[in-house]
């Protein structure tokens, strides 16, 4: 008889869920259906969306349309645009935190003034987080803005060598800065899109092996939470002659992780540190009551065919894994069980 193991409802702090305006890709529905089948119970949703979250009466509604549909609790970022940082802290009663882009992203939410970035770190609630997209030398100009205004930001999908280890430096000298990871950085590197080709591009772009030991030699102190960046594409715009960056994570990311775990690259407890103690406390996250995963340990192939996700596929097809969720418990409701989604539209809280 396999093992069961039962861990809390794990958090993933870096989704796009698509909604408004690229529902062929994703909604909330099918973005929550597939957080449940991943083990993952809360959701927060970046904003850059078509219109992007940059205004309050495109938040409300957001959050209006998130009411309806969510099966498990979802929480949005508002987005940083110069356009609109006049409007800025009138979006913060309805986000949980602010992310700001410094680099190249799906979107137009690329923020390159330091005007911009002064009124975001000056204006923006100290009760709330500031997350970046940043890479290489970017890295850099979000920890001096951390040093500059004494206020914590986070640093999303840390890809590369270089990132890690300066925020590791950073973080040896007592500067409020935190950073995530994604399992794609983790479990895929350059050599793999070569294999994949356009299904393994994303922002930030698949690393070097080297890149990948880095990560995984601070995953044990410098890395604060494993977030998926759940980026869903459908395979048309993938394979089209302008294929849009990003690929799906919400459904793999659990399973991948317990196959480390069983190999000895990490352990139970950090992993429930990286995706559940930590994206708590990071973001202040409301506790969710009588809720746990299931996971049962036998060797699992995962496949495209088995994906909640609107988008259908997932790069780690035809991988083998050490195990498969279960059964998910949400606030004493079973939620999702051997491969049905249980839980109805509007049972999952909004965040704010």
């Amino acid at each position: 008889m396999s093992e069961i193991i039962a861990l809390p409802g794990l958090i993933d702090v870096h989704t796009h869920l698509r909604v408004p305006g690229g529902e062929h890709k994703e909604d909330f529905r099918t973005g929550t259906a597939a957080a449940l089948a991943g083990g993952i119970t809360q959701i927060l949703a970046m904003p850059n969306t078509s219109p992007p979250l940059t205004l309050p009466e495109v938040m409300v509604e957001t959050l209006a349309t998130a009411r309806h549909d969510v099966l498990c609790d979802v929480g949005l970022f508002a987005g940083a645009s110069p356009a609109h940082i006049d409007r800025l802290p009138t979006l913060a009663p309805y986000a949980v935190a602010l992310k700001i882009y410094l680099n190249d992203t799906f979107g137009k939410l690329r923020v390159e003034d330091v005007p911009t970035l002064r009124a975001c770190f000056q204006t923006w609630p100290r009760e709330k987080l500031i997350a970046m997209h940043a890479e290489k030398q970017s890295v850099a100009v979000g920890i001096g803005l951390a040093a500059t205004y004494e206020r914590s930001v986070h640093f999303c999908h840390i890809s590369r060598r270089e990132e890690i280890e300066l925020i590791a430096d950073a973080k040896m000298r007592g500067l409020p800065v935190t950073c995530e990871v994604t399992p794609h950085h983790l479990f895929m590197d350059v050599t793999d899109r070569e294999r994949l080709g356009m299904l393994a591009d994303m922002r930030p772009v698949l690393g070097t092996p080297d890149d990948v030991a880095a990560l995984w030699a601070h995953l044990h102190d410098t890395v604060d939470c494993l977030a998926t960046d759940h980026a869903p594409h459908t395979l048309a715009e993938k394979q089209s002659d302008n294929p849009p960056p990003g690929v799906a994570g919400l459904e793999t990311s659990l399973v991948l992780l317990l196959t480390a775990v069983t190999e000895n690259r990490l352990t139970l407890s950090r992993l429930i540190d990286l995706m559940h103690t930590n994206p708590r406390r990071l973001y202040n996250l409301p506790e969710q009551p009588d809720t746990r995963v299931e996971v049962e340990m036998t060797p699992t192939t995962i496949r495209n065919e088995m994906t909640q996700s609107k988008c259908g596929w997932t790069p780690f097809h035809g991988r083998t894994v050490a195990g498969r969720v279960k059964r998910v418990i949400l606030r004493g409701q079973v939620a999702y069980e051997d491969g049905m989604v249980l839980a109805q539209p509007g049972t999952g809280m909004v965040i704010v």
